[in-house]
């Protein structure tokens, strides 16, 4: 129901109005002389200072990829070959993604293995317009990183930062290109840290961020305010087709260290320590006299493995790899499986009451018939 405004008393009108009738003319332009120039001393927060350095390292990715045709399997029949139509012919189609710049001296640019890894030509457009033909070095499936090499001339590198001193709250910066629309720039915070379990690709421990990312920002960077690299922008999930706030990025640390395999060897050699590891789970950590559900608690030990020689058995918990805490199962495989074969790694672990630590040298083993991702959460490393 419509209410009309109600008159307001006499008194209280004139109460109202005498501050106004002491605020003369005469005062108003020394008033704005005297907060003016306050204003126009303080400067404007801007992140384009910042970017100035930072975009030219960032590239747009062109990939010609070949489409298969769908297989019939009437086709192999020879009776039913003769009243089906001709197979279709494999077909050329056109995907764009993002790149970063990590090498100028040598050319190379980090991306994600689904932007480049099946592509038949890869055109790589600088900031500055010139668009030049890339190779691919190698690739990596399990964590969705590769690296294509440009011709090294007047290329702008990022420097790489550490995604471990990441904390949540950060501010980050995505850069891309979203939609082939050209370099566009979103900014937001690190929304949580070790994301696993997403099954977007086999070695997780994904940066969360609510930085815009869009399909064609896959490749790009994600870099703190200093300009450095933390992250590689790889995956969202978008329930209705766009960004809802919710995007994921490789850590740069595990990144750098795919990259450092695929510039040497065109591909990541992983080795295993033949351990079955699953999480700590609250009751479990209860169960064993554990104040905190962390670690990864030892299922089992394959005869004659690394882990074996180095002492593990059933029901160890490990804590620590190199130093650094191990929060669970997932954890400690994503670490292991960045190792390069040969490699030592020092591990903690409780046995019962007792903290102890031993040594292990990563090694080339067969993998067991077990799937790594298994319902019960067991880990295989």
């Amino acid at each position: 129901m419509f209410r009309p405004i109600r008159s307001l008393p006499v008194a209280l009108v004139l109460a109202l109005a005498a501050p106004l009738a002491t605020f003369t003319p005469a005062l108003a332009p020394a008033l704005a002389q005297s907060r003016t120039p306050v204003l126009e001393a303080q400067p404007m927060p801007s992140l384009a200072p910042l970017l100035k350095n930072v975009t030219p390292a960032v590239v747009n990715i062109s990939v010609v990829v070949a489409s298969q045709p769908q297989d019939n399997p009437l086709m192999r029949d020879p009776f039913f070959r003769r009243f089906l139509p001709p197979q279709e012919q494999p077909q050329q189609r056109q995907a764009a993604g993002s790149g970063v710049i990590v090498d100028a001296a040598r050319g190379y640019v980090m991306t994600n293995n689904h932007v480049v890894g099946r592509a038949e030509k890869i055109a790589v457009t600088l900031k500055d317009g010139r668009t030049l033909n890339a190779k691919l070095i190698g690739a990596d499936p399990g964590t969705d990183i590769a690296v294509v090499q440009i011709p090294a001339e007047n290329l702008t590198a990022l420097s790489f930062g550490d995604s471990s001193a990441l904390e949540v709250g950060d501010y980050v910066v995505a850069i891309g290109n979203p939609f082939g629309l050209g370099q566009t720039v979103t900014s937001g915070i690190v929304s949580a840290l070790g994301r696993s379990g997403l099954r977007i690709e086999g070695y997780e421990d994904f940066i969360q961020t609510d930085a815009s990312i869009n399909p064609g920002n896959s490749g790009g960077a994600l870099v703190d305010l200093r300009g450095r690299l933390v992250g590689i922008n790889t995956a969202i999930i978008a329930p209705s087709g766009g960004n809802v706030g919710i995007g994921f990025a490789v850590p740069i640390n595990m990144a750098r260290s795919v990259f450092d395999q695929l510039v040497q060897y065109g591909k990541v050699q992983r080795g295993r320590v033949g351990v079955q590891v699953q999480d700590v789970t609250p009751d479990i950590a209860n169960a064993i006299g554990m104040k905190q559900p962390t670690g990864a608690l030892v299922a089992r030990v394959e005869p004659n493995s690394p882990a074996a020689k180095a002492g593990l058995k059933q029901g160890d918990v490990i804590l620590s790899l190199d130093g650094a805490p191990v929060r669970n199962s997932a954890d400690l495989r994503n670490r292991v499986g960045l190792v390069r074969i040969g490699e030592k790694i020092d591990v903690v672990y409780r046995r019962g009451e007792d903290q102890r630590d031993t040594t292990m040298r990563v090694a080339d083993l067969p993998v067991q018939q077990q799937d790594e991702r298994q319902p019960q959460r067991r880990q295989q490393r």
